[in-house]
């Protein structure tokens, strides 16, 4: 092995200190003497290497010297915090401890190491790995004070092998001077938890949500070494919510360590009191709730069928008030426009909340970070975040409880501009449309506008700091007036209640927001990868017709700005650059041969779920499959990333041929 000059000059120096600290060389010399004196003879003059080697080993000399030898690695610097982007932290596995970051001295940190997990009942059955053999995972995601994390995968088993270590920031340039360092007074008023997820990924690269809690890191201020180890169980969620799923192993550390710590009753004492001061808020806001809604009901005894809900459950099973889900989000770099904002909440996935055996739908509004962990939701998980994003951006946003044109309950957002304009934006498509109020008093043959948007009746709408049930005659939307200083026609709640229960850092119960987390997708090598797959599938699908096929690179190529166009339509609104892509295509494409082109859509990378879905359609088919002289094949994929590992994928499946008659 060659090494650099340096370091070699570097290894001689630590054999040589080592040497010289175990006196090697008297220890060498006496057994020299001894050998020339016990075996060789006074009389012998010739003394060999080999024979002193010999002698060094039977003594052990040798062994002793190897075996405390050692040489310390330099180990590259874990990676850096950030408040866009979530980091992965590998770490060697050690049966004690984890190795200790490199810290700033001048910041006080909360090092979290993750010892393993036990009990996780429902993997009990799982089989030992084959090497190669993918199979699901557990990842562990945490947020605490602005700074997200994420643990690596590891296979899901009754003990989860997840070994990690997590340096969390506790505060930054405290009252503004960065020299200062928190002391453990103030770090127990600090009420912000750690904000522990769990996810379970299975092998078709689906997430589910295992387990959701929030962890009370403020014991480690009474630990005389300021260390502390405990269990933390992990609770379901939804219907399972008070089930136990597993728990994990943890070691919390405050660095530096503390000059002077809190007694566990001064700890014990203010986390009492912070609690009871919440339990009062809640009951207060509680009994103000039970009045308005005794108020709201005397308006109109129809008023009881009418959406208008208060209180939701999360993912844990508790009661917040809706305006609670909702705080303003700042997207930083990561988005440039509301619409934008509203195309990248349309990418999360969606599903509805899970429920066992039947009875409808499941009551369960999740936290941001486990919406945003999951990477889908239901409609008011999505509703929730896309108001907080308009909100970031300025906008006078509000969520919308109502139904659809089917009479089916759904939740959207609503932005009233300064103008009076009321725009609905569809947080499931991305699609918006101006509400425009019917009189209904009008003569019945005055032509009256039929809606656009795709919603029946709304009962109230809410945001972070206000909100306003609907006491209009008629719930429908179309004859909604939406002036809410008008009281004959909306009922508001006092914004002074709302902010007691709402506002952040008002009560210990609520979840702080996390920020959001730049993509970690390359667009160039997903775009390839795909294509490369889509490719293989489609000459093994045309190989099993018997038909032979012929790429055509140049027409591939040609197709990338329609995608381009398609993606920008789809965020802006505005449709362009599609005369230079039909220029294009025209001179690709002979005289007396036929074009044919089929776009499609996706929010996920998954290439063989998606040309299976390619081939259920009739275009699409026709394409692929596609009969006659000089045939010709193109397909193009592009991936555009947006935060959160959401993405839009669009494939565009094309063929020249010319006709035979």
């Amino acid at each position: 092995m060659a090494l650099p000059p340096e370091k070699a000059s570097e290894l001689k120096q630590i054999i040589h200190n080592h040497m010289t600290k175990m006196d090697i060389h008297g220890k060498v010399r006496g057994v020299l003497a001894e050998t020339v004196r016990d075996e060789l003879g006074l009389g012998h003059q010739n003394l060999s290497e080999e024979d002193l080697m010999r002698a060094l080993r039977r003594r052990g000399i040798i062994d002793d010297v190897m075996r405390d030898l050692s040489f310390v690695q330099d180990m590259p610097n874990r990676e850096v915090i950030s408040a866009t982007k979530a980091s992965k932290h590998f770490v060697d596995k050690e049966p004690a401890e984890l190795k200790k970051p490199n810290i700033d001295p001048t910041r006080r940190y909360l090092y979290m190491q993750i010892f393993g997990g036990k009990a996780f009942l429902e993997h009990m059955q799982e089989s030992e790995l084959l090497p190669g053999q993918v199979c699901s995972t557990f990842t562990l995601y945490l947020h605490f004070r602005n700074q997200r994390f994420r643990s690596k995968p590891v296979p899901c088993a009754c003990e989860p092998d997840l070994q990690e270590g997590f340096l969390l920031e506790v505060q930054r340039d405290h009252l503004g001077d960065g020299s200062k360092m928190v002391d453990a007074i103030t770090m127990l008023s600090i009420r912000d938890p750690v904000h522990m997820v769990l996810i379970k990924t299975d092998t078709s690269n689906e997430r589910t949500l295992v387990a959701s809690c929030f962890l009370d890191w403020q014991s480690v201020l009474s630990s005389p070494n300021g260390r502390t180890s405990s269990a933390v169980e992990l609770l379901g969620v939804g219907s399972e919510a008070k089930v136990l799923v597993g728990i994990l192993n943890l070691k919390l550390e405050l660095l530096p360590q503390l000059n002077q710590t809190l007694t566990q009753e001064v700890v014990n004492a203010q986390q009492t009191l912070e609690r009871q001061r919440t339990a009062e808020k809640e009951r207060l806001f509680l009994v103000y709730a039970k009045q308005w809604w005794r108020e709201f009901l005397q308006i109109r005894p129809s008023h009881i069928t009418k959406l208008v809900k208060i209180f939701a459950q999360d993912e844990n099973g508790v009661n917040r008030p809706v305006c609670s889900y909702i705080r303003p989000l700042r997207a930083g770099r990561l988005l440039d426009t509301p619409r934008q904002a509203a195309r990248f909440v349309s990418l999360l996935g969606y599903e509805k909340a899970p429920v066992v055996g039947g009875g409808g739908k499941q009551e369960q509004w999740c936290t941001l970070l486990s919406f945003l962990c999951q990477n889908k939701g239901d409609c008011e998980d999505h509703a929730n975040l896309l108001c907080s994003l308009l909100l970031g951006f300025g906008l006078n946003a509000y969520v919308c409880v109502g139904t659809t044109a089917k009479s089916v309950p759904h939740t959207w957002v609503m932005a009233c501009g300064t103008d009076g304009t009321i725009t609905f934006w569809n947080s499931l498509t991305g699609d918006r449309y101006i509400h425009k109020s019917n009189n209904p008093d009008d003569p019945p043959l005055l032509q009256q506008q039929k809606p656009t948007y795709p919603y029946r009746t709304i009962g109230c709408v809410f945001n972070h700091q206000s909100y306003f049930a609907n006491c209009q005659p008629s719930d429908a939307v179309e004859l909604c007036e939406f002036d809410f200083h008008d009281e004959s026609k909306w009922k508001a709640m006092s914004e002074e209640a709302i902010m007691t229960v709402c506002a952040q850092g008002s009560t210990t119960s609520l979840p702080p927001f996390p920020p959001l987390c730049a993509s970690v997708i390359d667009s160039a090598a997903a775009s390839n990868e795909i294509e490369l797959e889509i490719r293989n599938m489609v000459s093994e699908h045309r190989k099993d017709l018997g038909l032979a096929t012929v790429w055509d690179d140049h027409l591939s190529y040609l197709l990338s700005p329609a995608l381009s166009a398609y993606e920008m339509e789809r965020t802006t609104g505005i449709s362009c650059g599609n005369e230079e892509f039909q220029d294009a295509i025209k001179r690709a494409v002979p005289d007396g041969h036929t074009f044919k082109g089929f776009p499609i859509h996706f929010v996920h990378r998954n290439a063989r779920r998606a040309f299976s879905t390619c081939l259920r359609s009739p275009f699409c088919d026709e394409i692929v499959c596609c009969r006659g002289d000089h045939v010709r094949i193109a397909v193009r994929v592009r991936v555009f990333p947006y935060p959160e590992s959401a993405c839009a994928v669009w494939i565009m499946f094309a063929c020249k041929y010319r006709l035979v008659l």
